[in-house]
């Protein structure tokens, strides 16, 4: 049998036990007090939820998702596990769900075998992560690896929601956009497909209308109980990632206990430099040794600095043939070679057949460029 409590109802209990015993809960560990404490329904009407919610203020909002119920059955028997996975957490037939998160959690690191968003709409949250503990602010959203060991609590009027995602579903249908020819891009997917390595993406977005208006839209769809709901859910999802990539791509931060958060910022230099760029300059303006430096490209990446600059030359070299009529030598100028018979080879070594060639055979036809294929 299930039983079902309203979100409000729920963070009301929370506060209250948190008030008169000073001490916290894990949300598994309130619903079975709930259904132990007989303080759940056994049914319970589900609101309409057909209005225009993209243009409500946050406390508008934040009521509509106070009436809105969900089941506590799932949950029993699970309070002290610090290791959760799909099936314990998500309802059947769904690739995304988003919830509220509980204010007033205990704190327990933990982990689990799906991708969780948390994005913060008003006040701050705690953020732990392995051994790193920050204050996430309004605006600021965080993609977490699979088995990465975290926990995120908030207190008093402040507002996070969670995107949880299945892993399988992640890398089917969001990866697509972190596909790009940008070394970022690459990062990207080889960090949070990576089995069993704790990681995590931040984005500072300051407030954007268009992602809190796709935040709610996913709320609703998954307390929505037609056919569509799930699809709904993942479009939306796809185009919240979208929005982020376009508009906030250069403030993604990493957690990299080697190099620290600022190894995006060595990525991105490459990528804009790399017509000029050479290791010595790049070390030096770092301020790491060659040595260092080559050996955590080579880890972070899987390619050494020359394959990178390599590939990204290679890349915009395409670019040229397949767009314009520029003569050889011209190009081999343009993507960084003195020499149009040095850039020649190079190509023909990456492409198996020389510049003129490969113009003749794809120039007529639209050309995928992924220099970084996995």
């Amino acid at each position: 049998m299930s039983f079902y409590i309203t979100h409000e109802e729920f963070q009301n209990q929370m506060k209250a036990y948190y008030e008169r015993t000073g001490n916290k809960m894990q949300f598994p560990e309130m619903c079975e007090y709930l259904y132990r404490k007989g303080l759940s329904h056994n049914t319970i009407a589900f609101p309409e939820l057909n209005d225009d919610y993209e243009n409500m203020t946050d406390e508008e909002f934040d009521r509509i998702v106070d009436s809105i119920p969900f089941c506590i059955t799932p949950y029993l028997n699970t309070a002290t596990s610090s290791n959760v996975r799909e099936a314990s957490m998500f309802p059947n037939m769904r690739d995304i769900f988003v919830i509220r998160h509980p204010r007033y959690t205990r704190d327990l690191m933990h982990e689990h075998n799906y991708f969780e968003i948390n994005y913060v709409i008003k006040g701050h949250g705690k953020f732990t992560f392995e051994k790193e503990e920050r204050m996430m602010q309004k605006g600021e959203i965080c993609i977490i690896a699979p088995s990465s060991l975290h926990d995120f609590q908030i207190e008093d009027e402040s507002i996070v929601f969670t995107i949880c995602i299945r892993q399988s579903t992640f890398n089917t249908t969001f990866f697509p956009l972190m596909s790009g020819n940008d070394l970022l891009s690459h990062f990207f997917r080889t960090t949070l497909q990576e089995d069993g390595h704790s990681n995590y993406l931040l984005f500072f977005t300051k407030e954007h209308t268009l992602l809190k208006r796709l935040i709610r839209r996913m709320m609703i769809e998954t307390n929505r109980q037609d056919t569509y709901a799930n699809a709904c859910c993942i479009n939306y999802a796809n185009l919240f990632f979208a929005t982020i990539l376009r508009n906030y791509s250069e403030t993604i931060q990493f957690y990299d206990y080697q190099m620290g958060t600022d190894f995006s910022l060595v990525l991105q230099y490459i990528q804009h430099n790399y017509l000029t760029l050479t290791l010595s300059s790049l070390a030096e303006l770092f301020h790491y040794s060659k040595s260092h430096l080559c050996a955590q490209i080579k880890q972070n990446t899987g390619y050494t600095f020359t394959e990178l600059v390599t590939s990204l030359r290679m890349a915009e070299a395409v670019n040229y043939l397949v767009n314009t009529d520029l003569m050889i030598s011209e190009i081999a100028t343009r993507v960084g070679y003195n020499s149009a018979d040095h850039f020649s080879r190079v190509f023909r070594s990456a492409y198996k057949v020389s510049p003129g060639q490969y113009r003749r055979q794809n120039s007529s036809r639209d050309t995928e460029l992924v220099p970084f294929k996995t």
